[in-house]
């Protein structure tokens, strides 16, 4: 008793120390450039920020990010086992699914201490390692970004990025002993093989395609050959759109065209040609990426039907006036499809479950697909050659199990589930829905431990994006333990501007209805608090990227509801984000400031223009990649800047610089421990717990 009174004693005392540490970080100097827009004249003080190589702005960095180190360490309480539990879901010994090409076997496998995945391939019950990127950096700085195969699964194409970079460089081995066979190609950013698998269709992106937002070239290319050789094939007139194209395995057609986030226009030529070819669909409001299977093309579209619909058309009369609709839009969400040598199977949602259900080659629904055991369906595959169809079922306690079977007889077998050393027997997750501010139903992920208590005082952690047709999906939540072991509760909410509800709920987030996405979020903190899970002062916030304007968002409309926010990698300034690295892709999301409709929103909400001078947010950690080339870091250089200098402003501000790695991706194992055991920390002591 003695003991633990002394414990107490200890603890509240350093507690009381800690809270009279004054949060006094360097200065910022305030240099202010005046531009008028649509008659608006906007003031920017920190403007100076953007430029990342001026040395004033590498030593301002580095002092913030230094001072905010330390002001946590003199600040925080340390929990002793936090980074030792995510380290044991990070770092473990992995070893993927067997995946077999032509009639070759590969293995991805991580040991533990690894710091970086490699490639085995295994030759008569023998583990060969044909592919390991940290023979090409010992700092474990360069990651695999993508790996193809050609069919034989003789050769690959392993494309690696260091740091994080939008910049990949493309190698090419032999997969049976890993020896590389052709000279490298650097300055990619898409390799696909043609279907002779002797060509490849390869895109290019320098640094200076980045920095200058220059639209991306594709080129058909001579395996083998020095890039000089290449072919070009296509390309963008604005830099905001995205060039593709692709042959098919199984028919001689070849479909290329270009669009952006939800528009597309799409041509059909012979494979092998290099001819322009015919224009089939073009749409301003729409997207179609058909697969050609024999004479029969199979188009999924969202084309007046936000929810998607496949389409069918014949090779010899491909033109959009000839498709004929295959399996009509439902009032559920098409997600995906299959064809099999039988049949066809549509993978769709309802209320955020996936689910699968078969029809004939016709489109006649026969019957929903029987599972192995309950479930949500993660995705679903088919290998033609071998006839056999793959499914991944999830649940958010259980790592996701996959599943094979011939589509002949559905006689499931289990073929992979990954074994964590993570305890997740006392945890359970649901699906709710709560009511908007405008009475949209809005899905969410409530993860907690069995035991809690409805008494509105439980810790929570509540994330969300809402963007790019990127939705809430069931999944493991393993990776959350720690912080619900501790008594926390984890709440995912599926905004609009996602998928969760098709097009439309995507649309309802985006342009001119973005504020939607906000409102959604916070309508999901008061529920919590209706209903008990909590109270403001036990919610912190987190996002990234798109969920870091939010997070931005949600500081400077809504400081209320939150008791501190961690704001990732984000998107703050929306009146020149535009202008930085590859942020023009973004346009047809966000819109742009140059035009006078588009500047009105984007000004309403931007977080960086929406700073109210007297107002104290609540504690953030800011956090941005030295090396992101999506995300300038200028964003959250600038937001920190301002709020720290904003008068009344009396909640710690914090800038956390990742200087290693890029948007969150290119991290050793060790770079994502730290940084993962970094932000539990600080959201743990932001709830006291």
């Amino acid at each position: 008793m003695k003991r633990t009174l002394l414990l107490t004693l200890i603890t509240t005392a350093t507690m009381a120390a800690n809270a009279q540490v004054k949060f006094d970080p360097p200065k910022t100097k305030a240099i202010p450039v005046v531009d008028t827009l649509h008659g608006v004249q906007l003031t920017d003080n920190y403007r100076w920020l953007e430029d990342k190589k001026n040395e004033d702005v590498i030593e301002w960095t580095k002092k913030q990010h230094d001072y905010g180190v330390e002001y946590l360490k003199k600040t925080q309480k340390v929990h002793p086992d936090l980074k030792e539990k995510i380290a044991a879901y990070l770092n473990m010994d992995y070893e993927g699914p067997l995946n077999t090409v032509g009639k070759r076997v590969f293995q991805t496998v991580k040991k533990k201490g690894d710091k970086q995945y490699k490639i085995y391939t295994i030759i008569d019950g023998k583990k060969i390692l044909i592919w390991d990127p940290v023979a090409l950096d010992p700092d474990g700085k360069i990651s695999t970004s993508g790996t193809n195969y050609t069919y034989d699964g003789e050769r690959a194409a392993i494309s690696a990025q260091k740091s994080g970079a939008e910049v990949n460089t493309v190698y090419f081995i032999d997969t049976r002993t890993g020896k590389q066979i052709h000279a490298p190609v650097t300055n990619t950013s898409g390799f696909d093989w043609a279907q002779d698998q002797q060509h490849a269709y390869v895109t290019l992106r320098s640094q200076e395609d980045v920095d200058k937002q220059r639209p991306l070239k594709t080129y058909y290319l001579k395996v083998g050959d020095p890039i000089e050789k290449a072919t070009f094939v296509g390309t963008t007139a604005d830099a905001k759109n995205s060039y593709f194209i692709y042959d098919n395995r199984y028919s001689d057609v070849t479909f290329s065209g270009e669009g952006d986030f939800y528009s597309s226009s799409l041509r059909m030529r012979p494979t092998g040609s290099l001819k322009e070819g015919k224009l089939i669909f073009s749409s301003k409001k729409s997207q179609a990426y058909p697969e050609a299977i024999g004479n029969r093309l199979y188009i999924k579209t969202n084309d007046k039907a936000p929810n998607s619909k496949l389409m069918v058309a014949d090779k010899a009369h491909p033109e959009f006036k000839n498709w004929k609709v295959l399996i009509p839009e439902s009032s559920t969400v098409m997600e995906a499809y299959v064809v099999t040598k039988n049949s066809i199977i549509i993978q769709d949602k309802k209320d955020i479950e996936s689910r699968l259900t078969i029809y004939d080659l016709n489109g006649k629904k026969l019957r929903a697909m029987p599972l192995p055991e309950k479930g949500s369906i993660g995705g679903v595959s088919y290998d033609r050659e071998e006839d056999k169809i793959y499914i991944s079922l999830v649940t958010f306690t259980s790592t996701p199990k996959t599943y094979v079977a011939s589509p002949k007889d559905y006689k499931w077998k289990l073929f992979y589930q990954r074994q964590l050393p993570v305890d997740m027997s006392e945890i359970t997750g649901e699906i709710k829905f709560y009511i908007s501010k405008d009475g949209s139903r809005v899905p969410a992920f409530v993860v907690h431990r069995k035991d809690i208590k409805m008494d509105g005082k439980n810790p929570v952690l509540l994330t969300a994006y809402g963007g790019f047709q990127s939705g809430i999906k069931p999944g493991y939540f393993g990776f959350y333990a720690p912080f619900i072991q501790a008594g926390g509760i984890v709440v995912n909410a599926g905004i609009r501007g996602g998928d969760e509800f098709g097009e439309q709920w995507h649309l309802d987030g985006m342009l001119a209805k973005k504020q939607n996405s906000f409102d959604d979020f916070y309508a999901c903190a008061e529920w919590l608090i209706k209903e008990k899970y909590t109270t403001e002062s036990k919610i912190v916030a987190l996002g990234g990227s798109n969920g870091g304007l939010l997070m931005g968002a949600a500081a400077t409309q809504r400081p209320d509801l939150f008791k501190a926010i961690v704001c990732e990698v984000p998107l703050l300034d929306m009146l020149r984000y535009h202008k930085f690295l590859i942020a023009r892709y973004w346009i047809p999301e966000y819109g742009a400031a140059e035009d006078p409709e588009q500047f009105r929103w984007l000004l309403r909400y931007s977080p960086y223009q929406n700073i109210r001078m007297g107002v104290n947010v609540p504690p953030m950690l800011v956090t941005a990649g030295a090396n992101d080339t999506r995300v300038d870091p200028m964003n959250a250089k600038k937001f920190v800047a301002a709020l720290q200098n904003n008068p009344g402003q009396t909640s710690p501000i914090i800038l956390h610089m990742d200087f290693d790695s890029g948007h969150g991706s290119g991290q050793s194992t060790q770079q994502a421990i730290e940084n993962w055991t970094f932000i539990f920390e600080y959201v743990m002591n932001q709830l006291g717990m």
